[in-house]
């Protein structure tokens, strides 16, 4: 290529010039460039590698349409993978690199590959790896190859230090595309009063006036209408701003580059917005795609889009090539030449038809051009740039009808029609209209609240294109227009775009699919292999699949797949359309949703006390408990073994105030729990306690925990920590859908209560000292409540176990809950009293046999975890068909039993358990749920879930953690550990 910039013309600003680079080398460019068009300019032709045959590409488009300049911008923490260099604005320092290539950019290794691309064609992967070597394992070596090589870039492990922003917005009018049938609707809304939001995804307002030449009028037209909206108090414009999606009740998504042009943001600000807007109407003049032309070689740098040559030519004044073959099979490519042939250079206009308007031709001649009528590109010559064209007649098919000629050129542009940029009308509502004078899928012009203007609905001027977005703005002022010497949109179209050999071959790899190196052969090879359903043609090549989503590739590949069936190409129909247009960053959907300010960090109002005491914390669902409460130089083992010792001997207070808590009221609570529970509620008394287990729908355990009855209507419900939301979600959801003749209120008051577990043998002493209450064992039996008062707070009193010991547990009004805490540590100084965290909690739970969360994990029913006789019989429940289920009734399934280890050392949670002469090979026979050492049995010990658990009570097995490289011998026992008989706890 001989691309070099013009000394004159185009929209840059060449009062300032900046500096950009691209792997290794410095280039000079102009505020108002893409890093596309500064490395034009600058002779650049390769800018990356295929991404499976890693054969050398170059510029193909000059926008979002762009399959091959994918680039990795920025180093460090700011590096940002497969940017569009076409939609990257330069600025100076800008720093750029290829990647998909090693050892470099001009001679890549990976290259190999095209020698074997028989062997990689569509489905390579599964004949080769499901195919001949399936059950071989061969496929596993295999793998981490593959893995290597797939992709492209490659993302930073490093924090990203810039800020995200969103924004929620409603207007009346929503317009996206800002050219000039965007523009003139804009203007119209805006005149009208209408609240309006213009929404532009490259960094100036014109679409297609930007580089139409020197046409002063439409020019002079473009100035007045920004200065007139920019001036509209009611109009809002987001230039740098891609709407990537449109959801049900004309919601948008939109991505504002707020500070991508710039060597690094401004601190405070942010780098993105994520805008999400409400619109009353939508207008969508998104414009519309040039389709390439397919031939062999169309992927040689240097084979570029018509429509691109001419915006790097008038936009950014770089002259792309000097000698210029243009090949198309519409009108739209002749104004193309012709502003080549007007700036020096030598142009062959190829038209695979064989008449052409008369107009158009003698403008094209009178420039200098020279017409080929009737001839298509048959290959074009050169590999790491074009160095000729083989150039042949052909027929109305697209097949040679005469001897090839080869010309010299260091420049193909192409054009095989247009395809209409209609993602964001498709992504509400499916499939669009074919058009056959197009050859092109086009949505109506008004569905919904949604208005089509411009390019998208086929419009085949400017002026076309003013008047309808006039119109759909609301036809308000008077229409400022111009005369227009472009717009020839695909006027007078052969709907042929593949250039074959007369055998309907070609004399190399032609591509439909950049991006992923989906070769026309592939399309071929698909239909032979049956597969007719273009979504089915999709998943097997790939085609449409990568980051540009097909832009330039899904038109080309339909009605290649219709030719091969014998069928129009509306009878193929159209592939899904999803969000997003084009690749947005995850910065800018996370916004500040991320770290710690991904979900509040919550803190029990007792908090800032346990860490005024040196406690060491743990994450618990959403909130920071108490882990346990070190002295100097002691281990979190050290700890929880004191801690859990202490509790056994004294008396231990813990901080619950994380359980989850529901209020249940209404006059059929009682109803309500009965199906939520396994067991039953309707007949609990008031003032007493009852533990309940919950299931999930499919027969598993959700959660488990004790609900109170405080009135005859008024039940108080706890969760766990972690299930908290769960559980109010789900009881929500049935209240809302399944069960609403229920007169039911749930309402969490978690926030609202404090809650303190006491523990240990003298705990009833210390409450007695405390409260003045008569808490004798028998005025308050286990699972009895009563109505207490501490450090002058109005409390409830829950006599109820979770170590084992005599316990109970304080609710207390959460704005008092560190007064009686304190009040506690003091009365308590007598019996000794020490606070624990949760890690001697569990050590406490696992003596006792109780399960948590590290059983209640997802995969366990009632039968696995030995709470099969809290299940009623005489009542359904959530859950109650599906665990009966006789895959859940296995005798082989692993049920809760307790290990005894054997020696000093314990053993590690998830560990898998084998019969102790056997191979310890596969996922093994069970698996290790919790793990603790005893203080009270003196003994490592662990709960866990054992293949035919009671039946092998006494039986010695492995206990084999392979990550660790541990192996150990454990004694099947019950999980009742401690005191099975529950005297201390009923004492």
């Amino acid at each position: 290529m001989t691309a070099r910039r013009l000394q004159s013309g185009g929209r840059i600003d060449r009062k300032r010039s900046i500096s950009v680079q691209f792997d290794g080398r410095t280039f000079s460019a102009y505020p108002g460039d893409t890093l596309a068009s500064a490395l034009l300019a600058g002779g650049q032709q390769i800018f990356g590698r295929s991404f499976k045959y890693h054969r050398p590409r170059g510029l193909m488009a000059a926008g979002v349409e762009e399959p091959n300049a994918l680039v990795h911008l920025r180093d460090g923490a700011r590096h940002e993978p497969n940017a569009q260099a076409t939609t990257v604005e330069a600025f100076d320092g800008l720093v750029s690199t290829p990647q998909n290539a090693w050892p470099s950019l001009q001679f890549d290794i990976g290259s190999a590959n095209g020698a074997l691309s028989r062997f990689f064609g569509a489905g390579f992967y599964y004949k080769t790896f499901i195919g001949p070597f399936k059950g071989t394992g061969f496929w596993m070596f295999c793998e981490k190859f593959i893995r290597r090589a797939a992709g492209m870039g490659r993302a930073t492990t490093l924090d990203d230090p810039d800020q995200y922003e969103k924004i929620n917005a409603f207007c009346d009018v929503l317009i996206v595309g800002a050219g000039p049938s965007g523009l003139a609707a804009a203007l119209a809304a805006g005149r009208k009063g209408d609240n309006v939001i213009l929404v532009e995804q490259d960094f100036e307002l014109g679409g297609s006036l930007l580089f139409n030449g020197s046409d002063a009028a439409s020019a002079a037209w473009l100035a007045r209408a920004e200065a007139e909206l920019r001036s509209m108090s009611n109009v809002r414009i987001l230039s740098r701003t891609t709407a990537f999606g449109a959801y049900d009740s004309d919601v948008f998504g939109l991505v504002e580059r707020f500070q991508d042009h710039l060597k690094a943001p401004e601190a405070g600000r942010p780098r993105q917005r994520y805008w999400l807007v409400r619109s009353k109407r939508a207008i969508l003049a998104t414009g519309a795609i040039e389709r390439p032309m397919v031939f062999a070689g169309n992927d040689v740098p240097g084979v570029m889009l018509a429509s691109a040559a001419r915006k790097y030519l008038n936009r950014y004044a770089v002259l792309a090539g000097e000698k210029v073959v243009v090949a198309t099979n519409n009108d739209s490519a002749y104004i193309v030449a012709i502003d080549f042939a007007k700036e020096g250079a030598n142009v062959t206009l190829c038209d695979m038809r064989h008449a052409a308007p008369e107009g158009l031709s003698s403008l094209a001649t009178a420039a200098g051009v020279t017409l080929r009528l009737g001839y298509g590109v048959l290959k074009a010559e050169g590999r790491k740039n074009v160095s000729g064209a083989r150039l042949v007649p052909v027929d109305g098919s697209g097949k040679a009808a005469g001897k090839p000629v080869s010309v010299s050129c260091d420049l193909i542009a192409t054009s095989a029609g247009w395809a209409p940029a209609l993602h964001l009308w498709s992504q509400r509502f499916g499939k669009p209209q074919y058009h056959a004078e197009l050859d092109a899928f086009l949505p109506p012009a008004e569905k919904g609240a949604f208005t089509a203007v411009g390019s998208l609905l086929g419009a085949t001027s400017t002026s076309e294109a003013l008047e309808q977005g006039h119109a759909a703005g609301g036809s308000i002022g008077t229409l400022d227009t111009f005369e227009d010497e472009d717009g020839f949109w695909g006027r007078g179209l052969l709907p042929v775009t593949v250039i074959t050999s007369a055998d309907g071959t070609t004399p190399g790899k032609a591509f439909v699919d950049f991006q992923h190196d989906v070769k026309l052969a592939d399309i071929d090879q698909a239909h032979l292999e049956g597969y007719v359903s273009v979504e089915h043609l999709k998943r097997y090549t790939t085609s449409g699949m990568a980051a540009d989503q097909g832009k330039t590739s899904n038109l080309n590949a339909l009605a290649r797949m219709a030719s091969l069936r014998g069928i129009e190409t509306p009878s193929v129909g159209t592939t899904t359309f999803r969000p997003p247009y084009t690749p947005v960053t995850i910065g800018a959907i996370v916004g500040h949703d991320h770290g710690l300010h991904f979900r509040p960090t919550r803190l029990s109002t007792i908090h800032d006390w346990h860490e005024e005491n040196g406690s060491e914390f743990i994450e618990a669902g959403a909130w920071l408990r108490p882990w346990y409460y070190p002295t100097k130089e002691e281990s979190l083992r050290d700890t929880y073994i004191r801690e859990a010792a202490h509790v056994r001997e004294h008396v231990g207070i813990v901080d619950v105030s994380t359980l989850g808590k529901i209020s249940v009221q209404g006059p059929d609570a009682a109803e309500f729990l009965n199906r939520v529970y396994v067991n039953g509620f309707k007949t609990l008394p008031i003032g007493r306690l009852r533990y309940g287990v919950m299931l999930r729908e499919d027969g598993f355990v959700l959660d488990d925990g004790a609900t109170a009855r405080l009135g005859e209507t008024d039940y108080f419900m706890s969760t766990t920590t972690a299930n908290a939301a769960k559980v109010l979600a789900q009881a929500e959801l049935l209240l809302q859908t399944a069960w609403r003749d229920l007169k039911v209120h749930v309402t969490t008051v978690t926030d609202q209560w404090a809650a303190i577990a006491i523990a240990g043998p003298r705990s009833r002493d210390l409450l007695f000292d405390l409260t003045g209450a008569d808490i004798s064992k028998e005025s308050l039996p286990n699972n009895h409540l009563t109505y207490v008062t501490a450090a002058g707070v109005d409390c409830r009193l829950h006599r109820m176990s979770y170590s084992g010991e005599l316990a109970y547990e304080l609710y207390i009004p959460a704005k008092s809950g560190r007064a009686v805490w304190e009040t506690l540590v003091k009365a308590g100084a007598v019996y000794n009293l020490k606070p624990y965290g949760t890690e001697a909690m569990g050590a406490l739970r696992i003596e006792k046999g109780h399960v948590a969360g590290a059983e209640i994990e997802g995969r366990t029913t009632m039968r696995d975890l030995g709470l099969e006789a809290f299940a009623s019989t005489k009542k359904p429940f959530i859950g109650s068909v599906l665990r009966d289920r006789p895959l859940l009734q296995d005798p082989e399934r692993p049920s809760l039993v307790g290990l005894e280890i054997v020696g000093d050392t314990g053993a590690k949670a998830g560990s898998l358990l084998y019969a102790l002469n056997k191979p310890a090979k596969g996922h093994g026979e069970g698996w290790v749920s919790s793990t603790t050492y005893s203080p009270a049995l003196n003994k490592n010990i662990a709960l866990a879930l054992l293949s035919r658990g009671p039946a092998r009570m006494g039986e010695t097995i492995q206990v084999v953690d392979f990550v660790g490289n541990q192996t150990l011998q454990a004694k099947v026992v019950s999980h009742h550990f401690y005191d099975p008989e529950g005297h201390r706890q009923n004492g």
